[in-house]
């Protein structure tokens, strides 16, 4: 899919960096060894501290494919946390010492992409990439070149207590209309009325994946890519000011918690019941049944299906999700690539999906749109959408814009005026590359 959306100066810039490091990078005599058993050297490997608590084993096997293959090479694998990695990706990058291998997260690929501190990658080299998710491949791609290799999606949905809604509703099924939803919703708020922190649908007000899944319901979006050459906020649009409108509405009659908290640990409160439900990760079901913040005797009450959303459509959910990229001033590239290729073959990516984590790839996918744990966010993801790939989006994720915007209609800013504000700060920040 050709990305034309950066402007001539961008493009220019990307180009300058790319040969300035090299689409692969200065090889070492590791990197072009005939012979792996060879080769020699140290491979460095960034990955966020999902794998090592929640796949361990598929770390573990790939390391132990990979030191086979590789005898004599030193691998050297440390694990992330999202709070404080792209600092930290950032650090090492103008330090010279930036790992070989390192996991991004979807939205923060294209910041590298534009700075020229990826090398590009022959999707050839991978297993499945003729059926890879499309959004993933998308993150990873610019002006039809790939710059790094999916690994694993995700796609939010609604996790609900099915004990709770069968008591307030005589039913434990989820309804499968809004319309629905909120007669239920409506329900489990009388029966529930002399408890003042329950929140029958526990929806955090700066949840912005959550209100730009109303804007995409609406057919808004958040920006635009014009005819200029430059991309534009269109929050102020009538359709995105529709379902901004609309999440507003479901914040303030359903959730009956700080409003002003974030979704980082929603699943903690219904973990303590005092929420029905959430619109979340499928995996936010397993944390709210596991102790300590969870209560491990709600598993078999705590279901996940499909979140409904206006007009008698399904709720657009957020394509979120992780990509393996190789570093371009990376000394053994070679290495980078057989790693990733071992990291992302069929027999990993299917450890993931045993796991009910979402494959990168839609001939592995297609089992899990009908396993009762993953059928929700495996049917998503082909519709999802997905944030704006522009040269400065990283920015105004950092910069907390649409966030401060919800908080500020919360706060009792209209959303006319709010939004136009944010449109304002996003055409600062996004046609540069941050």
């Amino acid at each position: 899919m050709k990305r034309q959306f950066v402007a001539a100066a961008v493009a220019a810039t990307l180009a300058l960096g790319l040969a300035a490091c090299g689409t692969g990078g200065a090889a070492g005599p590791a990197a072009h060894s005939a012979d792996p058993k060879a080769a020699t050297g140290t491979l460095t490997v960034w990955l966020m501290n999902d794998a090592q608590t929640s796949w361990p084993e598929l770390v573990g096997q790939v390391n132990d494919e990979f030191a086979a293959m590789y005898p004599d090479v030193t691998l050297k694998l440390s694990y992330q946390n999202w709070a404080d990695k792209v600092g930290r990706l950032d650090d090492a990058l103008k330090q010279g010492r930036a790992p070989d291998v390192v996991e991004l997260g979807n939205t923060e690929t294209m910041k590298y992409i534009l700075d020229g501190s990826l090398a590009q990658v022959n999707r050839n080299d991978y297993e499945n990439s003729d059926s890879w998710i499309r959004g993933l491949e998308n993150t990873c791609t610019y002006q039809d070149k790939l710059f790094c290799v999916p690994y694993y999606a995700g796609a939010r949905v609604g996790v609900y207590n099915s004990a709770m809604f069968q008591q307030a509703t005589g039913s434990a099924d989820f309804p499968a209309t809004e319309d629905a939803l909120l007669s239920a919703l409506d329900k489990l708020q009388a029966k529930n009325r002399d408890d003042r922190s329950f929140s029958p649908l526990y929806l955090p007000g700066p949840y912005w994946y959550a209100a730009m899944s109303y804007v995409a319901a609406y057919g808004g979006t958040v920006a635009r890519f014009d005819s200029s050459g430059n991309w534009h906020g269109t929050l102020e649009d009538p359709k995105a000011q529709q379902g901004i409108q609309h999440f507003v509405d479901l914040v303030r009659r359903y959730n009956h918690g700080d409003l002003t908290v974030n979704e980082l640990h929603q699943s903690d409160v219904l973990g303590t019941q005092k929420a029905a439900m959430i619109y979340g990760n499928g995996w936010e079901a397993t944390a709210a049944a596991t102790a300590p913040a969870g209560d491990p005797a709600l598993k078999t009450a705590l279901r996940v299906t499909g979140m409904p959303g206006p007009n008698g459509k399904p709720l657009p959910s957020f394509i979120g999700g992780s990509d393996l990229a190789i570093t371009a001033k990376s000394q053994v590239s070679t290495l980078a690539s057989a790693w990733i290729r071992l990291f992302t073959s069929a027999r990993s990516e299917q450890v993931l999906a045993d796991k009910n984590i979402l494959p990168n790839n839609l001939t592995q996918l297609a089992p899990l749109k009908d396993k009762p744990q993953t059928a929700a966010a495996a049917n998503a993801v082909p519709d999802a959408w997905f944030t704006p790939i522009a040269p400065g989006w990283s920015a105004v994720e950092k910069q907390n814009v649409l966030p401060a915007m919800l908080s500020s209609i919360l706060a009792g800013t209209s959303v006319d005026a709010a939004t136009r504000a944010a449109d304002a700060k996003i055409n600062q920040l996004i046609n540069n590359p941050s």
